[in-house]
């Protein structure tokens, strides 16, 4: 039932967004709300309004891959946003789990040791809740936050919004808090009886006001690759790619890794090498 009601306010938010010009529907009387009427997405996707509207009210299960795909091209959804609205139509059937502890999940040993082969480079291994399984010394570096978390393990998500350097550390914290908070939307319906990560959201909503704004805008998104900026302390003002790669097979698990774009950036990754680390290898 909670995935039942998520979709609705999936489709809720989705349909705010498409104007009836763009969707080719004449804009006749007054809107008391902005986007499409239940009744356009209904007509325009070939089901009844009845059903679309029993959709958005979490009182309609399992609708088909035909209805999803229907319903994603009215609402003109993205990729990302047709993987999403399909995951939480179909949520996995396995009965409810937690993921392992931070501390306890494993990260197989050929894994520690790629971690250590690219120590010329910045590299972690993330679970699906953004828990940072294992890093390599240059990662610790980069990112202080992560040997000062709290007893249970660092966890990027908790660190972007609660931590307070995290606002001085990025200096594009704005946009990428919208990008972490997408990840974990994309995340938790994928993973949707992974209790410890719907603990995570809880607990970011009850401490964080921009958390509970951002997360309620419904917007998702995936951890592929992109550029991050950092104005780090001991390194200054830089930027990094990064890449995130699967690792099947392991729980759900991501290996991260950073790279320079330019030469300052380059020259930044090697103070960083040459600084101190406040804990051990995680």
């Amino acid at each position: 039932m909670k995935q039942a009601l998520e979709l609705g306010r999936f489709l809720r938010s989705r349909r705010s967004h498409v104007t009836p010009e763009s969707a080719g529907v004449p804009a006749l009387g007054r809107r008391r709300v902005p986007g499409l009427r239940r009744e356009e997405v209904a007509g325009l996707a070939g089901v009844s309004t009845v059903y679309y509207t029993r959709l958005e009210q979490g009182r309609a299960t399992n609708p088909s891959d035909a209805v999803l795909d229907a319903l994603a091209r009215v609402l003109r959804l993205d990729a990302t946003e047709r993987a999403h609205l399909h995951d939480l139509a179909h949520p996995s059937q396995r009965r409810p789990t937690e993921l392992p502890h931070p501390g306890a999940q494993r990260v197989r040993a050929n894994v520690r040791r790629l971690l250590d082969a690219v120590g010329a480079v910045p590299a972690y291994v993330l679970d699906p809740g953004m828990d940072v399984l294992a890093a390599n010394e240059l990662a610790l570096a980069l990112v202080p936050g992560l040997t000062g978390a709290p007893t249970g393990g660092p966890n990027l998500a908790r660190h972007i919004f609660l931590d307070t350097s995290a606002r001085s550390l990025y200096p594009q914290w704005d946009q990428l808090a919208r990008q972490t908070i997408g990840y974990l939307r994309f995340s938790a319906a994928r993973h949707a009886h992974h209790s410890r990560l719907g603990h995570l959201v809880a607990e970011l909503s009850a401490h964080s006001p921009e958390f509970r704004s951002l997360w309620a805008a419904q917007n998702v998104r995936e951890k592929t690759y992109g550029t991050k900026s950092f104005d780090h302390p001991l390194a200054g003002r830089f930027d990094v790619a990064y890449e995130t790669l699967s690792l099947p097979g392991d729980e759900g698990q991501s290996l991260v890794v950073f790279t320079a774009v330019d030469g300052t950036a380059e020259s930044a990754l090697k103070r960083l090498r040459g600084s101190p680390i406040a804990c051990p290898q995680l």
